[in-house]
């Protein structure tokens, strides 16, 4: 599991990471958590999100499970501990975390070129996040993701003794 600050580089060492898998033809999954918590029904509890989260998880690692897949990429921002507990149990495989590292100058910077409001918003977030070490602490390992992307990937795999 790749974790971290929005604007990290949690998805595209993820998908970097995916994409080394395929070229050494590894079975796997890449699972943007993000993407499976989207469309909830009520806008009034913050952990709603989360909870379909869970659920779209346990199901999608299980079709992947009986298709034969047993190597999972995940990518996420994970804050709690508890948050991790849940995750872990969704996934029911032995998960590992890696904790990218970035100063919010840097997430600035990469965030610049897109100026919507999501993004100011999420640049906020980052920085809130940052100053209260949210996410700090649930990780196994913490990476620093100023390098270029194809060197953090093979680090994170490397550490997994994926190489």
């Amino acid at each position: 599991m790749i974790t971290g600050v929005y604007g990290a580089g949690k998805s595209t060492v993820a998908a970097e990471i995916s994409h080394l898998l395929e070229q050494r033809r590894q079975p796997y999954a890449l699972l943007d958590l993000d993407f499976l918590g989207w469309g909830v029904n009520s806008f009034d509890d913050s952990a709603a999100g989360n909870s379909f989260m869970l659920r779209n998880l346990a199901a999608v690692v299980s079709n992947y499970r009986e298709g034969g897949i047993s190597v999972f990429v995940l990518a996420y921002f994970v804050s709690s501990h508890d948050e991790l507990r849940g995750i872990r149990e969704a996934v029911g495989v032995p998960l590992r975390v890696v904790r990218l590292s970035l100063p919010l100058p840097d997430i600035e910077e990469r965030l610049a070129a897109d100026v919507t409001t999501e993004r100011r918003e999420e640049l906020r977030e980052a920085a809130r996040q940052i100053e209260d070490d949210e996410g700090v602490g649930v990780e196994d390992v913490v990476l620093a993701n100023d390098r270029p992307v194809p060197v953090v990937a093979e680090q994170v795999m490397t550490w997994l003794g994926w190489t």
